[in-house]
């Protein structure tokens, strides 16, 4: 913030520096010499900077480099303590060359003055007191300390090893003479805000006081403040998904060639980058260089990529396309997106094996092409300095690399009754969603007018209809049920027609079966680990449809899952074809059929009955002579499915097609896919719409 020439600030500012030896009276009149002004810093105090602008046009820049704030976070991984250190009046730390002073002069109403330090506004003071930092902080840099020209941050591991690399830094900055600012200054800290981030042991998300900043941006009057907005907003692009093709209405009336009309397409660009800002998701820091996964894709808007570890995001990547660039095709325009995620992640990626997903299916021979033309010849070039591996994802099923084989062993989560409740906080928040919501200027945008008599209180004060709870538009309430409905632990992101059936038993608001299937598509994890499951081509004849429940069943097994305490590594999944619900019984992959006939009598003859029919895959244990025997004393018919054509066996497949997909957003969620089902778990999916009962309801009729 500029000071006029005449406050109080400047003549405190003044009047310090003499007393410290920063400054000078200049008995030189000659042309170096400048004007300055006051800025304030973040806890209130002033720094005398000058407009050194005519010096810094005829100065030899210093070209030292300056860290890339990427690589610095990347040194955090793992660190679960922080400490940082701001040096006071950092520049001022340094002297400026006797025969260099009189080019530092400056005018004031008090005379003119010359700094004997580097003083702030000179080109060359961040490339010098970077090279300082660095030589000092040499020992330690990359290992417990990284240092951005005046910042320090100190990470460690653990308690122990922090008190160690404290005491090195401190001791380092007395030897040396570097005097920090105390109270700027923050010790022992198990999350630590630094150059605009926050970072903790789960990794970096964005700063709430930089969001706050974005959410109470004016909408721009002109081309410069949606430059200053993209500016603000694109320092934090590697936390938005497709930041390039949101910003393209801004962007666009930035250019001088086009008239700076705002209209709805910009005001949806806005709110939409300041939405996604708010809702960033915690990015997180690469473990090692192993299982490196590149997400690519291309549209006439923009490039995008995604980088992945593990089936965890560590950073989005986009550009909008350069005008030569709309008319490439589609297969080149995908090509370049694999060439523009190689090139920006060339520091992760180069020198280690990485694995590529695109949804264009040729890019998997581009590398065994004899005819190219010259633009991906070049492009080859790069590719090829890449131990890379081009594999195709179809449309939006975005396969991430099986999470489920590769995931370390966790303590098991073993649950003996799930229980929903509507908290006191969450009527709270209803009730003032409705109250707001209520008001007569609000009731157009709630697509409530007409319908406000037809409201009714329950005994909570809320306002329902139908019996159901109206959840309005108005605050966060929509929002949070959304979420709870889908993400918790208690769903597991169901489809948009079995959240919808969960929600209007007990909520309802108009377009509720609209805004949940928007919600569904928008999901990041439902995109990752869903795919389309398209009907087979072929000739098909539909199997006879059971006449009671649990006399048809199908059953089928999940294996090679990684081990549990209790040694299970595989999941016997059984569906009754009627109400298509399903039992999971977890088993060892080693198990034999005997031990599977015990675990049959006991978790489903005992419960539901002996069935008329069975349906499974040519398993060596189900197709064993045993089996055959046990089930003809039974009285139970076995079929098995056409050797190589799983679809004879649908029923399961599809089931376990859902039990996979619930387990691989609880990797990517929670961070676990280790379920201890404890001898037996049932579920019902309710998205099958040849029963109008839910598979649970339908279960008990």
């Amino acid at each position: 913030m500029s000071v006029f020439i005449y406050t109080y600030s400047v003549f405190l500012a003044m009047s310090r520096l003499p007393v410290c030896y920063l400054t000078v009276p200049s008995g030189r009149y000659d042309t170096w010499t400048f004007l300055r002004y006051i800025a304030t810093d973040q806890d209130g105090s002033h720094r005398m900077c000058i407009d050194y602008r005519g010096l810094n046009k005829v100065t030899l820049k210093n070209r030292y480099p300056l860290p890339r704030i990427d690589d610095l976070f990347d040194q955090l991984q793992g660190a679960s303590w922080f400490s940082k250190i701001d040096l006071r009046s950092g520049y001022h730390q340094l002297k400026v060359r006797e025969a260099d002073i009189h080019k530092t002069a400056f005018r004031t109403r008090y005379g003119h003055f010359e700094f004997l330090v580097m003083p702030f506004g000179l080109t060359n003071a961040p490339a010098a007191f970077m090279d300082l930092m660095n030589r000092v902080c040499r020992p330690m840099l990359d290992r417990s300390v990284i240092v951005f020209i005046d910042d320090i941050l100190i990470y460690s591991k653990s308690k122990e090893e922090h008190v160690v690399h404290l005491r090195e830094v401190l001791e380092i900055l007395r030897r040396e003479r570097l005097y920090a600012k105390f109270s700027k200054c923050a010790f022992w800290l198990e999350e630590v805000q630094f150059l605009g981030h926050i970072i903790n042991r789960e990794g970096i998300k964005v700063d709430p006081a930089k969001i706050e900043a974005v959410m109470n941006w004016e909408i721009p009057k002109a081309p410069t403040e949606i430059r200053s907005f993209l500016g603000l907003a694109g320092y934090y692009r590697r936390f938005i998904q497709d930041f390039s093709k949101i910003t393209v209405p801004l962007t666009r009336l930035t250019k001088k060639s086009e008239p700076y009309v705002w209209g709805s397409e910009q005001q949806m660009a806005f709110d939409t980058l300041r939405h996604k800002l708010c809702e960033a998701p915690v990015l997180t820091l690469p473990e090692g260089v192993e299982d490196m996964t590149v997400y690519c894709d291309a549209s006439r808007l923009g490039l995008g990529c995604v980088l992945m570890q593990r089936g965890r995001v560590i950073a989005y990547a986009s550009r909008q396309l350069k005008p030569h660039e709309a008319n490439y095709p589609t297969h080149d325009l995908e090509l370049a997106a694999v060439v523009f995620a190689l090139k920006i992640w060339r520091h992760y990626l180069y020198g280690v094996k990485c694995t590529i997903f695109t949804d264009h299916r040729s890019l998997r021979y581009f590398l065994e092409q004899p005819n190219l033309n010259m633009r991906q010849r070049r492009w080859l070039d790069v590719v090829k300095d890449y131990d890379c591996e081009i594999l195709y994802h179809p449309g939006k099923a975005n396969v991430v690399a099986d999470a489920l084989s590769r995931k370390t062993e966790h303590a098991p989560l073993r649950i003996s009754h799930l229980k929903m409740a509507v908290t006191t906080s969450f009527v709270d928040l209803v009730l003032r969603a409705q109250e707001e919501a209520s008001r007569e200027e609000n009731q157009n945008g709630e697509r409530i007018r007409g319908q406000m008599a037809a409201l009714v209180r329950d005994s909570r004060g809320l306002l329902t209809r139908f019996g159901r709870v109206w959840v309005p538009r108005a605050g966060t309430a929509r929002q949070t049920l959304l979420e709870e409905a889908h993400k918790s632990k208690f769903s597991i992101h169901p489809g948009a027609t079995k959240m919808y059936r969960d929600l209007r038993t007990g909520y309802w608001w108009p377009g509720m079966k609209r805004d949940v299937a928007r919600y569904v598509e928008s999901c990041l994890t439902c995109l990752k680990v869903k795919a389309e499951h398209q009907k087979p081509h072929g000739k098909m004849q539909p199997l006879e449809i059971p006449e009671w429940k649990w006399e048809n069943l199908t059953m089928d097994l999940i294996t090679k899952l990684p081990k549990t305490p209790r040694k299970f590594d595989a999941i016997w999944v059984i569906v009754d074809r009627l109400t298509k619900s399903a039992i999971f019984l977890p088993i060892r992959e080693s198990s034999t059929a005997e031990q599977l006939a015990k675990i049959y009598v006991d978790e489903v003859v005992s419960r539901h009955g002996v069935p008329v029919s069975i349906i499974s895959d040519r398993d060596v244990r189900f197709t064993s002579r045993f089996w055959e025997r046990f089930h003809a004393e039974l009285g139970t018919r076995l079929h098995f499915s056409t050797a190589y054509h799983p679809q004879t066996d649908g029923q399961s497949e599809r089931t376990i097609q859902t039990l996979e997909d619930m387990l691989r957003a609880c990797v990517l969620d929670f961070g676990a896919c280790v379920l201890d089902l404890g001898g037996y778990a049932a579920a019902g999916d309710g998205g099958w719409v040849v029963v109008v009962l839910t598979p649970v309801a339908a279960s008990h009729r």
